[in-house]
């Protein structure tokens, strides 16, 4: 028996780092994946690896979730697939960083429509699905970035972004609950991924030293991850709703 049998689940970003360990994750727990991705390659190599695994999953890309259209489209077509939804996991996320002085107003409008306005538009495409299936969870993946500043990254619209989920996950709760939907979110710390590898290694001296700060010793791994999104998306958690689920090594309590 998986943990997620006879499930539905929408997983956006499947291409590569949290998205595609989601999708290994949650289909060999039993749930059907409906994915997507923005780049078509990463999202096909996922289904390969998915389907080499035993998994059921089908795959829409590229999709361009910053467009409510599209992203409404895709929800449509994804719920067609397997018959409905059970489960809309918003994973996918672009950042792009800057002091306030020198942030574009275009790098600032690309991440509040890729952090932020995608999760809006896949959940309100989704909502009637939801409800039309007599309850669901909408999982989003917030970050510590959306509880606090820093020093040493500049993460505005980052971090106003993924307070925004936090909060939206709240909201949603809220509105939810009458129709038997829970929202709820899991917020990394700084986990390794093919697009942040690099920082460990080479990222700028006060970022090695906050995370080498870190009470449990290392950074984030994908899974770690996406235990904790099992865990929420998962009939064991079915009275939990609203919650923002930090996982970070306790990287946060840190003064």
């Amino acid at each position: 028996m998986g943990r997620l049998d006879d499930k539905i689940a929408l997983i956006t970003g499947i291409g590569g780092g949290m998205g595609r360990a989601a999708a290994l994750r949650f289909t060999a727990e039993g749930a059907r994946v409906v994915g997507c991705d923005l780049f078509a390659e990463g999202a096909e190599e996922t289904v390969r690896l998915v389907r080499e695994a035993g998994g059921e999953i089908e795959n829409f890309a590229p999709v361009e979730l910053s467009d409510a259209a599209a992203a409404a489209r895709w929800v449509d077509q994804a719920a067609e697939v397997f018959g409905g939804i059970d489960i809309l996991y918003n994973n996918a996320s672009a950042p792009r960083f800057g002091a306030i002085d020198e942030l574009s107003v275009e790098d600032w409008d690309f991440v509040i429509g890729n952090e932020l306005n995608l999760v809006f538009y896949a959940t309100r495409a989704a909502w009637p699905h939801l409800r039309k299936r007599g309850g669901g969870v909408v999982l989003n993946v917030g970050s510590i970035a959306g509880t606090r500043g820093v020093e040493f990254m500049p993460q505005n619209a980052h971090g106003t972004a993924k307070a925004g989920v936090i909060n939206l996950t709240q909201q949603l709760a809220v509105e939810g609950g009458p129709h038997g939907i829970r929202a709820v979110c899991v917020s990394p710390g700084f986990t390794v991924t093919p697009s942040t590898a690099w920082l460990v290694e080479s990222g700028p001296e006060p970022f090695k030293q906050n995370i080498a700060r870190i009470p449990l010793g290392r950074v984030g791994q994908p899974e770690d991850i996406v235990n904790a999104a099992l865990f929420l998306a998962s009939d064991e958690a079915s009275w939990v709703t609203g919650i923002n689920l930090v996982v970070d090594g306790g990287g946060s309590v840190l003064g």
